[in-house]
């Protein structure tokens, strides 16, 4: 009698804590945003986990090298390190973010949603992370993961890596 109680209830919490996550997730999405329309490299930075970022780039320009059979084997492994550092540090600024965010529907002249508007717009991934949607079941472009200094940190892009570039 009371197992069936305390198994709803055990599921309600649990629905209630991915809520939370989201929301909580959500205020340094929110944040990344604020920092991406307005050029705020210094919120930017502190919202980005680098390294993360460095990595999956490294991983995917060797996947992508070696798909292109232009390519000598083993010279997309060796460069990878390389380039993933130089694109590191070039791409991973708020105006190359801009046509990321632009793809989400957030122009320059936009108003952006507070973090429960985002939280709607948040899936939860099976890893603990959480990803930026632009509807339920559309593709995740943007990643992030909770640091240990308690902040949501973009940690991961999805995306094209074209979408990665310089407004003119």
């Amino acid at each position: 009698m009371f197992r069936p109680l305390l198994l709803a209830l055990t599921a309600l919490t649990l629905s209630a804590c991915a809520t939370v996550q989201k929301l909580d997730a959500a205020s340094d999405v929110h944040a990344l945003l604020i920092a991406i329309r307005d050029g705020d490299s210094a919120t930017f930075d502190s919202l980005v986990d680098r390294r993360a970022l460095k990595g999956e780039i490294q991983n995917r320009l060797v996947v992508e090298a070696s798909k292109d059979s232009r390519v000598p084997a083993g010279l997309a492994a060796i460069l990878a390190p390389g380039l993933a550092e130089l694109a590191g540090e070039t791409l991973v600024q708020p105006q190359v973010f801009r046509s990321v965010a632009e793809y989400y529907g957030y122009r320059q002249d936009t108003k952006i949603p507070g973090p429960i508007g985002i939280s709607t717009m948040l899936r939860e991934l099976p890893d603990q992370r959480v990803c930026a949607v632009t509807k339920k079941d559309g593709p995740c472009l943007l990643i992030f993961a909770k640091a240990p200094d308690g902040r949501w940190k973009l940690s991961g892009f999805e995306g094209d890596l074209k979408m990665l570039r310089l407004k003119r």
